[in-house]
């Protein structure tokens, strides 16, 4: 991230993330996060949606364990870009 941004923790130790860090993150109300510490810093991140793979004709395929928001048009076409980017 190129702007860092100041927020506070209440007595209850909550943080408010900014909607611009969340948004730049990905981040959406109710989803699980995974919080660290490593080398002195707070890492939050998004947990993995467990899934399991089956079979389907002749691929497998990952499939989600529990539902969860779809991925939108403008998501994917983010991860295509930067694939192709890489040059995988």
């Amino acid at each position: 991230m190129k702007n860092a941004m100041q927020t506070t923790i209440d007595s209850a130790g909550r943080l408010v993330l900014p909607k611009m860090i969340r948004e730049e993150a990905g981040l959406l109300p109710g989803m699980s996060l995974q919080v660290s510490v490593r080398e002195g810093r707070i890492e939050i991140e998004p947990v993995p949606r467990q899934v399991r793979i089956v079979q389907k004709g002749p691929l497998r395929i990952a499939v989600p364990v529990e539902e969860g928001p779809a991925l939108s048009g403008a998501t994917v076409e983010e991860v295509r870009r930067g694939i192709r980017e890489r040059g995988e």
